[in-house]
């Protein structure tokens, strides 16, 4: 036992290698990586390193998802510079053609469609269609449908679907598309398979665009904020903030809405769409100066007819008549200008012209415009054209098309009830008029003060509401005819009883 002990209390030596058994070990150790490289090779994802700008953009257009101003001008240049040197590599072409169309919404420079077009059909010639070229497919359908040639948009969503109905880049295409062309029950069923395809940042932000157009309010709130929470860029949360803050501005909420759009511009400086609401809910709020400086800083970013539009008829609020004409000569230029490179300004000029210019003219340019896509925004500049060219009857047929399916849109409501007004509606005009002032009275620094003009020269129904709503006479109950009454039933005949038989008497 002592020996044991003594044995146990002795170190044990150090382990030595010699030279020998060190080359030994250094051979497995390179065997064993060996094998675990061949088994599992090394991926793109196990590089530590954040992704690059370029990298960050790609990943965002090929989600349908907006990017950093930076991050796609660093995607431009990587992929002009990569095809230039592979210039049969459709994926780069259609990667090319897609952040060029991004570049275009961020810039709203419609110089960028026809480069973004180009760029996808050299794509689609290196690997045509019918070999399954989605991704070039898909962003001819967004590029249509930024174009606001929704036709051609659904034509390449539906063929993505025919050859991959499971496909969900087709779907954000085929939403878009769809509303745009007036079929609100085809963009609601593909935004439902959106849904259960890809549920998402690009999914709730056509759920929400749905759900708006169905006057369904709280739930386009709601699916918008889930498109926020599923942001992972300071562009997809800003893009998200701006569009809640077009849905506060909408409902008449103009405090709310200036939150949203200066939480966008604090998320990401360059958006700017949210500077053009910011613009819009000052001015509901009666801070004329500071919205005239940012309507002029976001129609310096992106020069839209729209824009032009909304700083014009603030302008002329203000009694700035010379500088509004001036913008409203922009609004032109402007239209010309995206006309050329393929972009359809019908419904912007039509209204302009009805307004400003020449009714007949708007009445022909809108009836074109109503052939292509009958979606509400065309019927009632359509309607309001025809009322402004004097033709009222026709004019109250489409508002109808326009205030009915549900979106609640001040505009829309206001000009319905302008038009039945010249008609001698006066119920349906103060009625529509009230609608206009609930939905959102501050819909317009020109338009809202005519309505609530207009709504005073109506006035209110006289007292004691329609004439002979109560009866003349006295109330008497009158004679109704008595029942007949039931028939008794006849009692039962009895039953003869059988004669005994003699043999029973006896």
């Amino acid at each position: 036992m002592d020996r044991f002990d003594e044995d146990s209390q002795t170190p044990a030596p150090p382990v030595t290698f010699t030279g020998r058994k060190t080359l030994v070990a250094a051979g497995v150790a390179v065997v064993l990586i060996a094998g675990a490289l061949l088994i599992r090779p090394a991926r793109t994802g196990d590089d530590a390193r954040p992704p690059g700008p370029s990298e960050r953009a790609a990943t965002a257009v090929g989600m349908g998802a907006p990017a950093s101003a930076t991050d796609v001008v660093a995607l431009v240049a990587d992929r002009e510079k990569w095809v230039a040197s592979h210039a049969d590599d459709d994926a780069s072409w259609a990667v090319l053609g897609s952040a060029y169309l991004e570049q275009a919404r961020r810039t709203a420079d419609s110089a960028w469609y026809p480069k973004a077009e180009k760029a996808l059909k050299r794509s689609l010639e290196v690997r045509p269609a019918e070999k399954g070229n989605f991704d070039a497919m898909t962003a001819m359908g967004s590029l249509a449908n930024a174009r606001r040639d929704f036709g051609t948009g659904r034509k390449w969503g539906e063929l993505v679907r025919a050859q991959a109905p499971r496909q969900w880049t087709a779907y954000p295409v085929l939403v878009d598309a769809y509303t745009g062309l007036g079929d609100y029950k085809g963009a609601q069923k593909a935004m439902e398979l959106l849904l259960e395809l890809r549920p998402g940042l690009a999914a709730h932000v056509r759920a929400s665009q749905v759900y708006r157009d169905r006057g369904w309010r709280e739930d386009a709130v709601v699916s918008m904020e889930s498109a926020a929470a599923a942001a992972k860029a300071p562009a997809e949360k800003a893009y998200a903030l701006f569009r809640l803050g077009e849905l506060s501005w909408e409902r008449g909420d103009p405090a709310e809405a200036l939150r949203q759009y200066e939480g966008a511009l604090r998320t990401d400086p360059a958006q700017a769409e949210a500077l053009a609401g910011r613009a819009r809910a000052l001015a509901a709020l009666g801070r004329g100066g500071e919205a005239v400086r940012d309507y002029r800083m976001a129609l310096g970013r992106t020069p839209v007819p729209q824009l032009a539009r909304e700083l014009g008829e603030l302008l002329e609020s203000l009694g700035r008549e010379q500088e509004a004409r001036a913008q409203y000569e922009a609004l032109t230029t402007m239209a010309v200008r995206d006309g050329a490179n393929g972009v359809d300004e019908d419904v912007v000029l039509g209204l302009y012209e009805a307004d400003h210019g020449d009714p007949a003219a708007a009445v022909r340019r809108l009836s074109q415009e109503w052939e292509r896509h009958k979606s509400m925004q065309a019927a009632d500049a359509l309607g309001w054209a025809l009322h402004r060219a004097g033709d009222h009857t026709a004019a109250l047929e489409y508002a109808k098309k326009a205030t009915e399916p549900g979106l609640r849109n001040a505009d829309f409501a206001y000009h319905r009830a302008m038009i039945e007004r010249a008609l001698g509606d006066e119920a349906g005009a103060r009625r529509h008029l009230q609608e206009a002032l609930r939905t959102n009275p501050y819909f317009s620094p020109v338009r809202g003060p005519l309505a609530k003009e207009a709504l005073a020269a109506i006035g209110q129904p006289p007292p004691g509401g329609p004439e002979h709503l109560q009866p003349v006479t006295p109330w008497v109950e009158p004679e109704l005819p008595k029942p007949n009454p039931a028939p008794k039933p006849k009692p039962a005949a009895a039953k003869p009883q059988p004669k005994p038989s003699p043999s029973a008497t006896r």
